[in-house]
């Protein structure tokens, strides 16, 4: 399922974050959102999702979702959002509690998203006894197992440190490989935007507008820590977004 946006400005109190964004999203491919602090790269995941309605334009679902889709649209968050009181599995049992799924079907689905992120020896245990990798891994088993046909990701991995980071983004590879998803991933972090996304969309300052859309040819396994076509992508964003970031950041301070 292909998902389009049309046309999207959006206004808080008559102060406009969002001026005319029109992009498609493939199936299949992952989206990479980057720009300068403020410039609503969340509201515009936002709206992609339908927590927020635009103040113009559209946004639209094409085709058919995948086998077994049970939410068109879910999210992974910076913060795990995971019920304390539950465990692994119960939490991800959380999304399937509402779909009309038979006892079995639903721990044959559990089952399987605990394995396809290597959380199976931990089905049981609390989210106090996870480390943050492993309750941003629980997030994104929640997340696979209502097979959405587009994951919205908002900074999911900035709470994280950067070893933890980038076993994450290899995590999110091998996940994608298996079963190549449709995404949109908003980040701060250039190098989580060229590893993960097929196209980068940089946003300039408030009101966010599409400045550039940078196309990333390389497959995704393909794609090293310290790989020097990547690391040129990277410079080149930077000096895309290097001025705007740091007016955003004075104006931020003032504010």
């Amino acid at each position: 399922m292909d998902l389009r946006l049309e046309g999207i400005s959006h206004r808080y109190d008559g102060n406009a974050v969002l001026e005319d964004i029109s992009l498609d999203i493939p199936e299949g491919q992952i989206v990479s959102i980057i720009g300068p602090s403020g410039c609503g790269k969340s509201t515009l995941l936002r709206i992609a999702g339908g927590l927020e309605r635009p103040t113009t334009g559209r946004v639209s679902m094409l085709g058919d979702p995948p086998p077994g889709c049970l939410n068109p649209l879910t999210y992974i968050f910076q913060h795990f959002a995971l019920l304390p009181w539950r465990s692994v599995a119960g939490n991800i049992s959380l999304v399937l509690e509402d779909h009309a799924l038979g006892t079995a079907e639903r721990r044959e689905i559990i089952a399987d998203v605990l394995a396809r992120t290597r959380l199976a020896d931990f089905a049981d245990a609390l989210p106090r006894q996870l480390s943050g990798g492993m309750k941003q891994r629980v997030a994104i088993a929640r997340a696979l197992a209502v097979s959405p046909a587009v994951m919205l990701m908002d900074e999911p991995l900035s709470a994280l440190d950067s070893q933890t980071r980038e076993l994450l983004m290899d995590d999110l590879i091998a996940l994608w490989l298996r079963a190549p998803f449709t995404g949109i991933y908003v980040t701060h972090n250039l190098a989580e935007a060229v590893r993960l996304g097929h196209r980068i969309v940089v946003l300039s300052r408030r009101p966010g507008r599409i400045r550039e859309i940078v196309e990333i040819d390389r497959p995704l396994h393909e794609r090293g820590i310290a790989d020097a076509d990547l690391e040129e992508k990277q410079r080149h964003l930077w000096t895309l977004m290097r001025d705007e970031a740091r007016a955003a950041d004075m104006e931020l301070q003032d504010g």
